[in-house]
């Protein structure tokens, strides 16, 4: 929006300012392996008051950044010592970055795998270490897409990646300080105390508010988090300027501001200093807070004193300079930000970044005069400042609620962008709104940026559908070593789910064993996890299992090969054999009612021949003496199918020679008509013997032992309807089909009495195949069955093959 970020941001609604939720609210009974980063965002507890100061950085504060910013950034003039602001070896790679279609995609990818990496090498105790090396990691990004940036341009997609990385690693940064503060405050918490120890000292009383008040040490800290240089300042600046004109001054008192902004008010000094204005240097210097150690001390020796004691003096002074309108509006802001005047001060604030600093240094500047009021210590010139700003009502919330309502067109576009909004909810400790917004973000059409992704599931790894998100984000990247890692995060079943997901897009078969490693060493459920995904591949198939009516084999489908192809799934662990086996039973169950006959056999072909023993074996192995009925029945059932599947078609017969016009050929075809009866009788003899043996299988599957064909031996199995419903239903389509098939073999092959024979089984009582046919079926049976009487009455025989009595 606007020129603040070179990248389009996402609205993200306003919303009312919530209060503090436990983050605990959120875990959903899951253990994190690692430090959950989110529970920073929920204050504890009442602010204790100290008497002693134990944090070396507070005895320092007084109001002042300079003192401490750098152990946060860079000091902008210290890094132009340096003749090249970036290594030899970021120049050479952001050389070869330029050579890929999106060098700034290329280059941040590697944070997926090395983010992941921290997150598992620290402890759930290693927060700070691991807030750090998300730091590291962002930063050193960030100057490698700056190489980038320099070659390629401000308007590149590179720089729109840079900037995505440079507001993460000052989000991370504003996390990391008010974490180290309130886990501070947390161990602090035995030495806490009602009282304040009386002082006459400025500087003692602002050191008391700023250990007993969390809001204003946190929100000082805040203003510190801001904005870091990222570029060297303007080199002209460094020589001192001997005559000075309107341009020059102006770009000084605007570098001046900029040094102030960033928390560097004694380099600010400096620099005036050098460039022949040192009256401007010493107004600069007045906001110090007055401390005479003589008082309290005791010591003989007289100690030297501290501060401005006429401080009130020199702020009312800089207040009405702030508001004097011929002065350069950055000249103004100097004064403004040094007083607590808020207009000017916001007048040359052009950002969300900025106009967050304004406001929070001006309401640490009200607070703190509030409690040097009440402690009897205030100036008579400060009580002369306008009422608004002596009775401000400063709160975190009201300072957002300020930004929503600017009338700056860019910063209400950058009050909505993701990692300001971010910003404002760790500010106010907010997990419950900051979950919201994530919910919001993830439900909105436009997707997010997979840096964004990446930050919110590591700010927060126990927000189940942030996780999901990023998990389905690394399937569609195939960032395949990542996936178990993240999903292992998540509930238990969800988890289950969403690995089971994962693995249906890998289709590679060297991965999949690697995939299931990966799984393991996750704690993930692989059980659970393979059996899904046959049964998702399983399930997606909405044909329904009824009687069919073609006669003829059904062709192959490119799903159908899915189905085939998913049981590898579940031949990599011998464990798993026993559910191999129910699934592969499950998808030839379907397959055979399709009359998909090759389908049937190319999954049947593919579970390991050991599988029924390897499956007894694993039961004897754990004490048990009998099968459970789900994998007794389950055997049995692999038993039918073996017994149905090899049926043959019946044997064709050879075609005769057909006769020739010369007599050459005539003779040549006696010939073969010789060889041709020598072939066929021994075709014959082959004939009897395919026969006998088709015959035999059909009857095998027929008169199926223990109760017949398709049939659970075992009743006390849990009950699986659908299951039992296919099972019958395969009786009905496929007995049927094969009595017709052994009828015909036996009639082709001239078996009459036989054929007749076979009705006498099906009527049978014991088998009570005649359940399984239909009328029309029935019908039909025994209108063939009419034909072999009247082939043997042909041959002088009664119609049931027996001879005739003369």
């Amino acid at each position: 929006p606007g020129s603040g970020s070179p990248i389009a941001s996402t609205a993200t609604p306003a919303r009312s300012l919530l209060r503090n939720t436990p983050a605990s609210l959120y875990r959903q009974a899951v253990t994190p392996r690692v430090p959950d980063v989110s529970a920073i965002l929920a204050p504890g507890g009442r602010t204790p008051r100290y008497t002693h100061t134990p944090r070396n950085a507070l005895s320092s504060l007084n109001l002042d950044d300079s003192d401490w910013t750098n152990s946060l950034y860079v000091s902008p003039v210290s890094g132009m010592e340096n003749t090249s602001f970036f290594t030899d070896d970021i120049t050479n790679l952001s050389s070869a970055l330029l050579k890929e279609d999106d060098p700034g995609e290329a280059a941040a990818a590697s944070l997926f795998p090395e983010f992941l990496g921290a997150f598992l090498k620290h402890s759930s105790s290693a927060v700070f270490e691991l807030l750090e090396d998300f730091q590291t990691l962002c930063q050193d990004k960030v100057d490698v897409l700056q190489s980038v940036v320099l070659r390629a341009g401000q308007n590149s997609k590179t720089a729109g990646v840079r900037w995505l990385l440079q507001q993460e690693n000052c989000t991370w940064r504003l996390i990391t300080s008010l974490y180290r503060d309130r886990v501070q405050l947390a161990m602090e918490d035995d030495l806490m105390t009602d009282m304040v120890v009386p002082s006459e000292s400025e500087k003692v009383v602002v050191e008391q508010l700023f250990q007993r008040d969390a809001v204003i040490r946190q929100s000082q800290l805040r203003r510190k988090s801001g904005t870091a240089f990222t570029v060297p300042l303007v080199t002209e600046l460094q020589r001192p300027l001997a005559d000075l004109d309107r341009e020059d001054d102006a770009r000084l008192l605007k570098n001046l501001f900029m040094l102030i902004r960033a928390g560097m008010t004694e380099e600010a000094q400096r620099l005036c200093k050098r460039c022949g204005q040192a009256w401007r240097a010493a107004t600069l210097e007045g906001w110090k807070l007055y401390h005479d150690p003589n008082m309290t001390s005791g010591s003989i020796e007289l100690q030297p004193v501290e501060g401005n004691p006429q401080r009130g003096i020199w702020k009312a002074c800089c207040w009405r300079m702030a508001e004097e309108e011929q002065l350069n509006r950055y000249e103004r802001a100097i004064y403004a930000g040094l007083s607590g005047n808020l207009k000017p001060l916001l007048a040359v604030c052009e950002s969300w970044e900025d106009c967050v600093w304004a406001y929070f240094r001006v309401m640490v500047d009200s607070l703190v005069e509030k409690d040097l009021m009440s402690s009897g210590m205030a100036h008579q010139e400060v009580e002369t400042l306008p009422r608004e700003y002596l009775e401000a009502n400063w709160t975190m919330e009201k300072v957002f609620e300020e930004l929503q309502a600017s009338e700056t067109k860019r910063v209400l576009e950058e009050t909505r962008e993701h990692y300001h909004v971010i910003q404002k909810f760790v500010i106010l400790g907010d997990l419950d709104g900051l979950l919201e917004e994530f919910s919001d973000w993830l439900a909105a059409s436009k997707p997010l940026p997979s840096h964004l992704l990446r930050f919110m599931t590591h700010l927060d790894e126990v927000c189940v559908d942030v996780l999901k998100a990023y998990v389905s984000l690394l399937i569609r990247d195939q960032q395949t070593d990542l996936v178990a890692s993240y999903v292992s995060q998540l509930p238990a079943e969800l988890a289950t789910a969403q690995y089971a997901a994962f693995l249906e897009t890998v289709t590679q078969p060297e991965l999949r064993p690697h995939c299931l490693q990966l799984a393991t060493g996750a704690g993930l459920d692989v059980a659970a996890i393979t059996k899904l995904v046959v049964e998702n591949v399983r399930e997606r198939d909405e044909t329904e299992f009824t009687h069919h009516s073609q006669t003829l084999e059904t062709a192959t489908t490119k799903d159908d090969l899915r189905k085939i192809d998913v049981i590898d799934w579940l031949l990599f662990d011998p464990a798993h054999r026993a559910e191999s086996l129910k699934q592969s039973n499950a998808i030839m169950r379907k397959f055979l009612a399709l009359q998909k006959h090759d389908a049937a056999k190319a999954v049947f072909s593919k579970v390991p021949e050991d599988s029924m023993r390897e499956i007894y074996c694993q039961w004897a192995g754990l004490g048990q003496t009998a099968t459970p009925a789900e994998d007794e029945n389950a055997i049995r059932e692999h038993l039918c199918i073996r017994a149905y599947l090899p049926q043959l078609a019946p044997p064709r017969r050879s075609q005769q020679p057909a006769p020739e016009a010369k007599f050459t050929e005539r003779v040549a075809n006696e010939m073969r008509e010789k060889e041709y009866q020598a072939s066929l009788a021994a075709w014959s003899c082959r004939l009897d013997v395919l026969t006998e043996d088709v015959k035999e299988r059909i009857y095998n599957v027929l008169l199926f032992v223990d109760g017949g064909w398709m049939i659970d031996n075992r009743q006390d199995s849990e009950p699986d309807s659908e299951r039992s419903h296919q099972m019958a239903a395969l009786r009905s389509l496929c007995l049927p089909r094969l009595s017709f098939l052994l009828l015909s073999v036996l009639q082709n092959s001239s078996r009459h009495q036989e054929a007749l024979r076979l009705a006498d089984i099906i009527s049978s009582d014991q088998h009570r195949l005649y359940q399984v046919f239909s009328k029309e079926e029935l019908r039909r049976f025994l209108q063939k069955l009419r034909e072999s009487s009247l082939a043997l009455l042909d041959r002088g025989s009664d119609p049931l093959g027996y001879e005739l009595q003369p």
